[in-house]
C-alpha cells in the first residue's frame, strides 16, 4: 500500500518467513519499503519514527503474524541520566580516541567484524565469510551514513556506524573487539551515541528494536527514560 504523508510516494510488501536471529525456534518476516531509490534521508526519518530499521538499502520493520517481540526503542536524551554502572563505564573507557572515516571498506574493520561475530554471535546470518557482505550489509546506503573507530593507541576497539535522521541519530551496527574481558564497548557506545545526539542539539537515540527475552537486547532498557513504539505512539517504557 502506499503513504502519501511521506516526503517520497511508497509502497510497502511483506517479505518472506525466515529463522529469527534473536528467538530460537521462531520465524520472522519484515514489512519492506519501496521503491529503495527513493528512500533518501527525509524519507528514512519519517520511517525511523514509525519504527523502520535499515539493513544495507533494505528498509524493514519486523511484522511476525504471532510474535510481537521486537519492539522500536529510542532514548529522549537530554532527560537522559547516567546510572552508576554507566559512569563507571564512562570512566572506564574515557582514554578512547574517536575518529570519523569515510564511509568506505577498511580490511581492519572486516576482521574486526568477524572477531566480534565469532565470538559473540557464531550462529547468527550476519556472520559473514566475505567482504562483499560484509560491505552489502553495512556500508550500502542512501542516507547520511557516517562511520567512526574507537582507538586505544593505534589499535581499533570498537567500530560504530549510525545515520543521521531529523531529529536525532539511529544506531545502524556496532561491533568492537570481544576480546577485552573487562571491556564494556557496547554500553560505551549507546552513552557516546547520546552524548553525541546533545552536542547537535537533536532529541532522540534509536536503538533498533527490544526483546524482552533475548539477552543480545534485553540491555537497551537500562537506559532511562527510554520509549517504545505502540500502536503509532511513542510511550515511555515503565520497569
Amino acid at each position: 500500500m502506499s503513504d502519501a504523508s511521506f516526503s517520497q510516494p511508497l509502497s510497502f510488501y511483506r517479505g518472506g518467513s525466515y529463522p529469527c536471529s534473536y528467538l530460537p525456534g521462531k520465524s520472522t518476516t519484515s514489512v519492506i519499503a519501496t521503491p529503495l531509490h527513493v528512500i533518501d534521508s527525509l524519507c528514512y526519518s519519517q520511517l525511523a519514527r514509525q519504527g523502520f530499521r535499515r539493513n544495507g538499502f533494505v528498509v524493514y520493520r519486523p511484522d511476525c503474524e504471532v510474535c510481537r517481540e521486537c519492539v522500536p526503542v529510542r532514548l529522549p536524551v537530554h532527560r537522559f541520566l547516567p546510572d552508576r554502572t554507566q559512569k563507571r563505564c564512562l570512566k572506564r573507557h574515557q582514554n578512547l580516541r574517536i575518529r570519523e572515516r569515510h564511509l568506505d571498506y577498511y580490511e581492519e574493520h572486516f576482521k574486526l567484524y568477524q572477531r566480534y561475530q565469532k565470538v559473540r554471535h557464531p550462529d547468527d546470518s550476519m556472520n559473514f565469510n566475505n567482504n562483499r557482505q560484509y560491505a552489502d550489509f553495512l556500508l550500502n546506503t542512501l542516507v547520511d551514513t557516517r562511520l567512526f573507530e574507537f582507538l586505544e593507541g593505534d589499535t581499533v576497539r570498537m567500530v560504530s556506524l549510525i545515520d543521521v535522521v531529523e531529529d536525532g541519530l539511529s544506531a545502524v551496527y556496532t561491533f568492537f573487539d570481544p576480546d577485552m574481558p573487562k571491556a564494556s564497548y557496547g554500553t560505551y557506545s549507546i552513552l557516546w551515541l547520546i552524548a553525541q545526539c546533545i552536542a547537535s542539539r537533536l532529541s532522540y537515540a534509536y536503538l533498533g528494536y527490544w526483546i524482552r527475552d533475548c539477552r543480545k537486547m534485553a540491555y537497551k532498557v537500562n537506559f532511562r527514560p527510554v520509549e517504545y513504539l505502540t500502536e503509532g505512539c511513542w510511550q515511555e517504557l515503565k520497569r
